[in-house]
């Protein structure tokens, strides 16, 4: 049986592996739609490196964001309350879909941003825990 890891590992743990992982992710997203898009654009020669490396950062730092304020909340959540239920995804969620949408700086798109992340992140809360339970 396994055991989940937000009662076994550290929080600051689990948020640093999930920023290397989801932002290594990124950075792959990155590096593939980069280039297509600076195709679209037109851009070559230096243009178009500067673009890719714009691009890759940006997806990089995005991804890498959001894990780690899903993670941290989800754990400290988790510990304060001391319960492993929907709720603990739900507001994680909530404030990582926040974080995201205030740094667009379009705050019509923070609530709908926010419900979005929330609810993909009880969703694999939730595919997790099926998978651990089989």
């Amino acid at each position: 049986m396994e055991v989940d890891p937000y009662v076994i590992a550290p929080c600051s743990s689990l948020a640093v592996s999930s920023i290397v992982n989801v932002g290594t992710a990124g950075a792959i997203w990155g590096l593939c739609s980069a280039p297509h898009d600076a195709h679209k654009f037109g851009l070559t020669g230096i243009k178009r490196a500067g673009f890719v490396a714009n691009s890759v950062a940006r997806c990089t730092f995005q991804c890498a964001l959001i894990a780690g304020i899903s993670t941290s909340v989800h754990c400290g959540v988790q510990r304060y309350r001391g319960k492993d239920d929907w709720v603990n995804g739900l507001v994680a969620g909530a404030m990582a879909g926040g974080a995201i949408a205030a740094l667009s700086r379009s705050w019509k798109q923070v609530i709908p941003t926010a419900c979005l992340v929330s609810a993909l992140k009880i969703a694999a809360d939730y595919g997790r825990k099926n998978v651990n339970t089989s």
